[in-house]
This record gives structure tokens, C-alpha cells and sequence, in this order.
């Protein structure tokens, strides 16, 4: 690694995809706690599409150029002082916290131990980087439904990112699985384990039964799904609408009235321990990526754009040489 710098993902001011390029950066050095990963591919997630955009400047700020990249999978290539649980050459995988932002979408980054793990023996780095985003699916299910077998599960977004997962980790825990997704998709949607696919087009919540866990991935019409929920149901949101986010909101805090059946809210957030899970789910043939199509490094706007067309199945991965 003679050469200081990297290829990395930028953009210096917020608008539709074409902003984005691929420019130099300094390789990053892994800090106290910290591993060098060399990224082998990442996933394009919604939050780094309004951050591009700038539907969320007053968070990201005006200082350029800026970021994108969220979930990564790729090769230990150094290690930061103290940290453990790694060597040089383990194939990890991960999401960038919180407070680190963006900035997968380059050929190294620098990321905490604890939002690493291994990535399960024999699966490919790239398509495995369909797969870390799927902890949001493990703990909506989880820790924030408490899914049981035998219950009913309705999963809005069915064929996304985190929609899919759901769909493949209900099915796997015994739940009666229903998606909602697009028309061109509804036969995705089956053939990865629900046992019923509807066009979320042609149904409105009223022309919806009961369900007993209900995973939203959209963010709209919260409230009239949440009516849709049986007496102990439980209902978890991973979105918002983006267009009416004062609306949104609101609807999620005026379930808490509702007490067990209110709209649940989270951001995922993943940790080891996460990423843990999410292997052995891989590792018990319970779930498996499902990749929409594979775009190289310097086509990243390309999979931005696809991905803001809607229809994805599964995630839009890039990968990179």
C-alpha cells in the first residue's frame, strides 16, 4: 500500500444522482479500536439517497465534498491499536454507525471492531453485501416484534432491501407470511417464502385482513395500517415518509396511546452481536442475498438512479475492483 490515497465515491454538492464521481481521498488509518477494511462491494440504502440529495441538510451539513456508503463487506488489511477479534486476510462484513456517517463507497475505510463481523464461510463477498442491512429484518422481527410461530405476518416493501429478509426470516420462524410489494415483483416476493403476494397498488388497507406483526419499510399511510393490527398485535416502522415527515412523525407518536400496538420506530443499528445473527440465519440456509443486479465502482450513480426508479429485488449492490 505504497500509495496514500484512494479511489472513493464523492460529491460536492447535493442534487440527482449525476453529482456523484469517483475522485482520490487519503487512505484512511485505522484508530485505537478500529479495522482497516479493504471494501470488496457495498449496497445503495434510501438513507444515502436523501442525504444526496440534501432532504436532510440540516443533519449532514454544507461541507464538501461529502460521502455515501453505509454497509460494506471486504478484507481486514490492518489493525488500529487494541483492537481484537480480528486478524489481517478475515473476510468481515458491517454498517457504518451512526455518528461515523457515510463512506463505505471507497477501496478502504476505517470502522469500529464492534461493527464488524465474519462473513460466513463460502458465501461471496459480493452478494454477502446484500446482506448487512438485513439485521434491521432480524431485529424488527426480533427484539421489537417478538415474531412467534404461527402468527400472522404482514411486510410492506416485501421485495427491498429489508423487506426481503423479513419475508425469508418470517417464513423461517414459522410465521404466515404476506407482502405487499409491486406487481412485476409479487413473484420475487413468493418465491423467497411468502405465502401470500399482493400488488400494494391494487389493495388499500381497508381490503386487508388482521395480521398479528406488521414490518413497514415504506413510511406512509401509517396509521390506516396500523388499524390493521389484531388485539395484541405489534407493528414496527424502519421509515418515515420523506415527503410529509411532520405527518409521519406525528402518526408514530400518537399511537403510543395504543400502548403494545403502537407504531415502533428504529433506525438500524448494527453491533456484533447483530452481525452474528445474521450469519447464523445465512449459516442455517434461513436466509440468503438476493441481489438485483451488480454495478461496478465508477457506476455508482447508475445503481443510485435504478434504485430511485423503484422495483428493486433485493439491493443494488457495487462492487469494488
Amino acid at each position: 500500500m505504497s500509495d496514500p490515497t484512494m479511489k472513493a465515491v464523492l460529491f460536492d454538492r447535493y442534487g440527482a444522482p449525476d453529482v456523484l464521481y469517483v475522485g482520490r481521498r487519503p487512505r484512511p488509518a485505522p484508530g485505537p479500536g478500529e479495522v482497516l477494511v479493504r471494501v470488496r462491494a457495498f449496497s445503495v440504502n434510501g438513507g444515502e439517497l436523501a442525504a444526496r440529495a440534501g432532504r436532510v441538510r440540516l443533519l449532514t451539513g454544507r461541507r464538501f465534498p461529502q460521502r455515501v456508503g453505509l454497509d460494506l463487506t471486504g478484507e481486514v488489511a490492518g489493525l488500529g491499536a487494541g483492537t481484537t477479534g480480528f486478524t489481517a486476510g478475515d473476510r468481515v462484513w458491517g454498517v457504518l454507525g451512526r455518528t461515523s456517517g457515510f463512506g463505505s463507497a471507497a477501496e478502504y475505510v476505517a470502522v469500529p471492531a464492534e461493527r464488524l463481523g465474519q462473513v460466513p464461510a463460502g458465501l461471496d463477498l459480493v452478494a454477502a453485501a446484500a446482506l448487512p442491512v438485513a439485521t434491521t429484518a432480524v431485529t424488527a422481527l426480533g427484539d421489537k416484534a417478538g415474531l412467534r410461530p404461527g402468527e400472522r405476518l404482514l411486510v410492506r416493501g416485501a421485495a427491498g432491501g429489508v423487506g426481503n429478509a423479513a419475508v425469508q426470516l418470517g417464513r423461517a420462524l414459522g410465521a404466515e407470511v404476506t407482502a405487499l410489494a409491486r406487481a412485476a415483483n409479487l413473484d420475487f416476493v413468493r418465491d423467497l417464502g411468502a405465502h401470500e403476494a399482493l400488488d400494494h397498488r391494487a389493495v388499500t388497507p381497508a381490503g386487508l385482513g388482521r395480521y398479528d406483526v406488521i414490518v413497514d419499510t415504506a413510511g406512509s399511510d401509517l396509521t390506516a395500517h396500523r388499524r390493521l393490527l389484531a388485539p395484541g398485535g405489534r407493528m414496527v416502522t424502519i421509515a418515515f415518509d420523506l415527503s410529509r415527515p411532520v405527518a409521519s412523525l406525528g402518526a408514530i407518536a400518537a399511537s403510543a396511546v395504543h400502548g403494545s400496538s403502537r407504531i415502533r420506530f428504529f433506525s438500524g443499528n448494527p453491533l456484533r452481536a447483530d452481525l452474528d445473527a445474521l450469519a447464523r440465519h445465512v449459516e442455517a440456509g434461513e436466509l440468503r442475498p438476493a441481489v438485483d443486479t451488480v454495478f461496478p465502482l465508477k457506476e455508482t450513480a447508475a445503481a443510485h438512479r435504478a434504485l430511485e426508479a423503484g422495483g428493486v429485488r433485493g439491493k443494488y449492490v457495487v462492487r469494488v475492483d
